[in-house]
């Protein structure tokens, strides 16, 4: 199979499809991968290295989009809708439910999209686990700068110091991304509250995380409290292709003290707040009702070579899988990466996606052949 690694055009977005490594390791198997021009770069990955590898740069973001299965980080932007032909497989993160345009698009022309985040897997998101690690240890280190004075903020120090009131976190959702926001946050010595809907899932980060992290179950009384209360909110729910659920009003906002920040890492998929709309690294930040908000879409993107690695280290079984086997006998074999199957040949094959929408649904389980 020929594979193609394009450079990624999203604003600030440094991450790439493939290392080198990984790209030696589907040569080996026998296929050919085209990377363009510099798409490794911002990761630390030169153009030499990936040929040192075996890999074939190419100066033409056209002549990569030819490829059987093109292999990148980020949902495409509408200048590469063109790009799109009958029966390419494009292996990415798609965030598909408040993305109307690309859905279009992506049925229009027939594209196989094979999603990241709607891999299932033994009950868990394999390849969303590593960048909500990564996001959820970032939006600690985000809001700690942004609770600076200089950031805006009202210039508390997230852990306070003996004699001086710690500053109040709060997590909403206990899922990856919740636990590594809360364990970072405790760990620089904030007060911190985490919430989620699941009571074994509190028991299990009381276990983890000790009796110094509050445990709230996640309903509307506590939300409200907990959020006014707070100086730094992160929102973490994310429901798998389905676009996430707004738990905070504007109404709530409205009351948080001025100079206090929420972050929102579920933005990729319409967002936690109501008061939410995305961001980017090169303008992260807005302010409403005097409450600063950070909404940046690809938030590992401000740490392309730690993020690359680690996504990449995940993607690529199911990668080769597809390679090797092709599209229809990887998902007859695989269950995981039937689940990634967004669009098939002009079908909108995810349930999440077209309840999300509005649109038909269509299983393709019984097509597989």
């Amino acid at each position: 199979m020929i594979i193609g690694v394009p450079r990624e055009i999203k604003s600030n977005e440094d991450r790439v499809g493939l290392t080198p490594a990984n790209a030696h390791e589907l040569i080996s198997s026998g296929h050919q991968v085209l990377v363009e021009k510099n798409a490794g770069i911002g990761s630390g990955f030169t153009d030499e290295q990936y040929e040192e590898f075996g890999a074939t740069i190419v100066d033409a973001p056209a002549e990569v989009w030819k490829a059987e299965m093109v292999i990148k980080v980020k949902e495409p932007l509408e200048e590469e809708f063109d790009y799109f032909y009958e029966g390419l497989i494009l292996f990415t993160y798609l965030h598909l439910a408040p993305e109307y345009k690309l859905t279009e698009a992506l049925l229009d022309k027939g594209v196989i999209g094979v999603a990241y985040e709607t891999i299932v897997e033994a009950g868990t998101l394999p390849l969303l686990t590593p960048m909500s690690e990564v996001a959820g240890r970032m939006a600690v280190q985000i809001g700690a700068r942004l609770l600076e004075k200089i950031g805006g903020g009202q210039g508390i120090l997230l852990g306070g110091v003996p004699g001086v009131q710690r500053a109040n976190v709060t997590v909403i959702g206990g899922g990856v991304v919740g636990l590594n926001t809360a364990k970072l946050a405790y760990g620089l010595g904030a007060n911190v509250t985490i919430l989620d809907v699941n009571p074994q899932r509190l028991a299990e980060l009381e276990n983890i995380l000790g009796n110094g992290v509050q445990t709230l179950m996640s309903n509307d009384a506590n939300i409200e409290k907990a959020v006014i209360d707070s100086d730094l909110v992160v929102g973490s729910v994310l429901l798998a292709g389905r676009r996430a659920p707004v738990l905070v009003s504007e109404e709530i906002i409205k009351q948080m003290r001025e100079g206090s920040v929420l972050i929102d890492i579920a933005v990729d998929q319409g967002g936690n707040f109501e008061t939410t709309h995305p961001t980017t690294h090169k303008e992260p930040t807005y302010v409403k009702h005097g409450v600063i908000h950070y909404a940046v879409a690809n938030i590992p993107g401000a740490v392309p070579r730690t993020s690359t690695i680690a996504l990449t280290n995940a993607t690529l079984k199911y990668a080769i899988q597809i390679a090797n086997l092709g599209i229809n006998k990887a998902a007859k074999e695989s269950d995981a990466i039937l689940t990634g199957i967004n669009t098939y040949y002009g079908q909108l094959t995810s349930q999440a996606v077209a309840e999300s929408q509005g649109k038909e649904f269509i299983d393709i389980t019984n097509q597989i052949n």
